[in-house]
């Protein structure tokens, strides 16, 4: 046995525990947003009433036997590829995020686009002429606007993430620029400002900054409040790395979807569900998507936090493959 398969072999009661616990973490997201669904749209009881004082029924049941069915798979999925290792893992994981946050980024764009200019023809009287009266009223409200305009785009740049290859934020960022720019030249040229050229800047800055944090995760972007961390073995490292990924930030990605999506009343859930729009009337109106992009951002970092917890796990395993993130950003 080669010194690179003794490493391998050594602590895997650990690395599959890791591994397991991830994909739990994984699979419970989407059993989550289901279970939402299902107690706040066919108002099913949820879950609490089999732990609580209410009346258990057999819907309560089921809604707990998926959470029970997401970790037997996830159970089942590691068994099956029991070979694989914890960064190969950490790779996998890492690619479906950065599709994620590209579609979410070519969502944001693609989105922006279409709503600035609805709303441009709108306060200039011109869309009558190109829709028509009865579109033109449609497309006032944001419950036909919602609906029928910006979930057929987001649908399309998910096709579009499939294509690209590059996360786009990088782009995004000079697009908040020049749409500041354009209010300046607008307002102090032209004496022209609406409020939907305010509603842009504010949507693209909103969504450069909450979903690059992912991104920046993986890069070892995010600040450091810690003297003596740069001092550690790569081993040590990954103890620390690993104890604040399970403590404070799987913790954190949790607490946000709960705390905004555990009510109707929930400060992500009840703009989602309401279309929720800003009292401009002629602004943009994607104030409901603003609220959901604080559960792209717990989402997003969420999967990635699994990821670099498999990271961190390998780097206390001394497991080859380590990638110094800090040097490639100073060197």
């Amino acid at each position: 046995m080669t010194k690179a398969e003794d490493v391998y072999a050594s602590n895997h009661g650990l690395q599959w525990a890791v591994r397991i616990f991830g994909w739990c973490m994984l699979v419970a997201l989407p059993i989550y947003f289901f279970n939402n669904y299902l107690i706040f749209v066919l108002e099913w009881p949820g879950i609490g009433h089999i732990f609580g004082d209410g009346d258990t029924t057999f819907k309560a049941w089921i809604q707990l036997g998926t959470y029970v069915a997401g970790i037997v798979f996830a159970v089942v999925l590691v068994r099956r590829t029991a070979s694989r290792h914890l960064r190969d893992e950490a790779k996998m994981i890492t690619r479906f995020n950065t599709y994620l946050v590209r579609a979410a980024f070519w969502a944001v764009f693609i989105v922006g686009i279409a709503d600035t200019s609805l709303s441009f023809l709108r306060i200039e009287g011109l869309l009558p002429y190109i829709v028509g009266d009865y579109l033109n009223a449609e497309l006032g409200r944001v419950h036909f606007r919602g609906p029928y305009v910006h979930l057929p785009l987001i649908f399309l740049s998910l096709l579009i993430a499939l294509r690209s290859r590059t996360l786009g934020f990088q782009w995004l960022a000079l697009l908040v620029v020049f749409a500041e720019l354009g209010i300046v030249i607008s307002r102090f040229i032209f004496s022209y400002e609406q409020a939907f050229m305010g509603d842009l800047v504010r949507f693209w800055y909103a969504a450069l900054f909450l979903f690059a944090s992912a991104y920046t995760l993986v890069e070892e972007g995010h600040v450091r409040v810690d003297v003596f961390y740069a001092g550690f073995t790569n081993k040590t490292k990954g103890f620390v790395n690993a104890l604040g990924t399970l403590f404070m930030g799987i913790t954190l990605c949790w607490t946000i979807l709960f705390v905004g999506m555990g009510s109707k009343a929930a400060i992500i859930y009840s703009p989602l569900a309401n279309f929720e729009v800003s009292q401009s009337g002629f602004g943009m109106q994607v104030k409901y998507l603003m609220a959901g992009f604080l559960a792209v951002f717990a989402v997003t970092m969420l999967i990635q936090f699994v990821s670099y917890l498999m990271e961190a796990v390998a780097d206390y395993l001394e497991q080859p493959g380590h990638q110094d993130h800090e040097a490639s950003l100073t060197g």
